[in-house]
């Protein structure tokens, strides 16, 4: 899919589960504007206190397949039994208001995301260290036993994925990582590639000054 026309930045960040991030990015939109959080599409059931259109748009499998089949997709992954997905009118109805939008993705969906919009910037969100991380996927109580291993074995496969991100945070520390990521937002929007018609409309300005002074 080519990149969309539009004026707004594509932030994609990745963690293993438990690391943090989706407290990060929960935080984060609450200080930064002009940011939107581009809600998933996922077969999974809500978990306590998950709310439908806010944290995904809970859907059934049949819905999905049918998304699929018509590429409404950007990117989709089954992940422990259920299909998420990221749809590409959403990224593209945020991106042309001028907003910066934000994704939350594993690291095979932002692999995806990062070939077909090449412009993406990438953070990885890390735990401290390996017994930080078990505590923190046992002390959320969201998840079996069973789920716990599972997330915990898989962690390290995808920490192995970081070299390929722009950025790496590690939450040791909540109020210091969500600053972290708060700048990585605000210095992309001052990269030259986004603020050249800025500064051409301006030196415009100067121009017509002149003009006029002449």
């Amino acid at each position: 899919m080519p990149t969309p026309a539009a004026k707004g930045d594509l932030i994609v960040v990745s963690a293993p589960s438990g690391a943090g991030k989706t407290t990060l990015v929960k935080r984060l939109l609450r200080r930064v504007g002009e940011l939107e959080f581009s809600v998933s599409y996922t077969t999974r059931p809500p978990r306590r206190g998950e709310r439908d259109g806010v944290d995904y748009h809970f859907i059934t499998p049949g819905r999905f397949r049918r998304m699929i089949r018509d590429r409404e997709f950007l990117e989709w992954a089954e992940v422990y039994g259920h299909n998420y997905g990221t749809r590409k009118l959403d990224l593209k109805r945020i991106l042309r208001q001028g907003k910066d939008v934000l994704l939350d993705l594993d690291t095979q969906g932002a692999g995806t995301v990062r070939k077909r919009m090449p412009g993406a910037i990438a953070v990885f969100i890390l735990p401290p260290a390996a017994p930080d991380l078990n505590r923190r996927l046992r002390g959320r109580g969201l998840d079996s036993a069973v789920s716990i291993r599972q997330r915990y074995a898989r962690a390290a496969g995808e920490i192995r994925h970081f070299p390929h991100y722009d950025y790496l945070i590690v939450n040791d520390r909540l109020d210091p990582a969500l600053r972290s990521l708060e700048a990585v937002i605000l210095s992309a929007r001052c990269r030259l590639s986004r603020t050249r018609p800025q500064a051409r409309r301006i030196l415009g300005t100067f121009r017509n000054a002149k003009r006029r002074s002449s």
